[in-house]
């Protein structure tokens, strides 16, 4: 049986091997630079599921091609749902380092929360899947709480200050597997495979 490809619209080597992994050897995953697309394609909805779909509509409707798109976002309790879609550029919006910058990013939430007791936290993923000229949404989340110090050296993003619910562990602290297994990526992904498998 041939290998099915998927394009996911990213340029994000992180989150292109993390969906690889969980995907194993089911489905061949391309990234944009794979099919010549060299844009920035705006985030502009204030929602993980319309950023998600403007992403995968920019792909489908520019280069032809079936796609999907993720994203992402940290939500913590004491901070009313926040960093939510501004996640990865966090920090910079609040005057700590540039933009998508992993350690300035972490130094603003943990600055935010110091002397809280409240530091519960969870993240939530959406894939928006464009095919056949049909759209499709499907979100992964894990709970968990935001720790005071940096604990691991795997992953990358908030991994080392988010520890899962009920594990004792961040996902920095995991390993590749375990942390695909419980992570909201890995939970929104296999939501995905399990749609596409049962419409192949």
């Amino acid at each position: 049986m041939a290998v099915k490809t998927l394009i996911m619209a990213t340029n994000n080597e992180h989150k292109l091997r993390e969906i690889r992994q969980i995907l194993g050897d089911r489905f061949q995953v391309m990234g944009l630079a794979d099919i010549g697309c060299n844009t920035d394609i705006p985030e502009t909805s204030d929602t993980l599921e319309g950023n998600a779909l403007q992403k995968a509509r920019y792909v489908a409707d520019n280069f032809g091609v079936d796609c999907f798109a993720d994203d992402t976002g940290l939500e913590v309790d004491a901070l009313g749902g926040a960093p939510g879609i501004y996640t990865a550029r966090y920090g910079s919006l609040n005057g700590y380092g540039d933009s998508h910058d992993s350690t300035a990013n972490i130094r603003c939430i943990l600055d935010k929360l110091k002397g809280q007791t409240l530091r519960t936290a969870r993240f939530r993923t959406v894939i928006a899947l464009v095919r056949d000229g049909r759209e499709y949404l499907f979100e992964g989340r894990v709970e968990g709480r935001i720790v005071d110090q940096l604990r691991g050296t795997q992953g990358f993003g908030y991994d080392p200050v988010f520890e899962v619910e009920d594990t004792g562990l961040t996902f920095a602290e995991m390993g590749p597997d375990e942390k695909n297994r419980l992570s909201h990526r890995g939970r929104a992904t296999e939501k995905l495979i399990s749609f596409l498998s049962g419409n192949s």
